[in-house]
């Protein structure tokens, strides 16, 4: 049996062991510090190295930083019937979901992919997002260089309709006319 050595998201059992932050873990951008904007960065390249996709051959990688720590990924997946493929964006939610991660497990996104420019998340997944994330979750687009563009969920998507413009069940059920 082999043991681990400690690492900075592992509690030191001795104080004097304890792991310092550095000076780079103390800045923060849009509430991340710089170790887990890069852990998602990284996340989201690995992540789009396994992404299906022979009919565009656009790869597209997102990960998911939650408010525990952990870090879930998706990649697209395409489909010889183009509107079946799912985005990147929406596996990696769906994984999130299916892990127990709900409305308020997300502490960022991060996705990246190979175009020339920056990756954005299409309408589709936008929509998806604010199904699960708050409007000031930071969503982290890269190139593939590994240079980003930060934008929140609310900038991506202004006037947003989620889950709270709906009427609650109970509401909905009392106002049916009976039959």
């Amino acid at each position: 049996m082999s043991t681990a050595a400690p690492d900075s998201n592992t509690a030191a059992s001795n104080p004097n062991d304890a792991v310092q932050p550095t000076q780079e873990d103390e800045i923060t951008i849009h509430g991340l510090r710089a170790t887990e904007l890069n852990e998602l960065t990284q996340a989201s390249l690995k992540a789009k190295e396994l992404a299906y996709c022979p009919y565009s051959l656009f790869q597209v990688g997102a990960a998911i930083l939650t408010t525990t720590g952990e870090v879930i990924v998706g990649a697209n997946v395409e489909n010889a019937a183009y509107p079946v493929g799912t985005c990147a964006e929406r596996v990696a939610m769906g994984n999130a979901v299916m892990k127990g991660f709900g409305m308020l497990g997300s502490k960022g996104m991060g996705e990246r992919e190979d175009g020339t420019g920056v990756a954005s998340p299409c309408g589709m997944c936008r929509q998806f997002i604010r199904e699960f994330c708050e409007l000031d979750t930071p969503i982290f687009m890269h190139d593939k260089d590994g240079s980003y563009v930060v934008k929140t969920l609310g900038e991506l998507l202004p006037l947003s309709f989620g889950p709270e413009a709906l009427p609650s069940r109970g509401s909905r059920l009392q106002s049916l006319p009976e039959r």
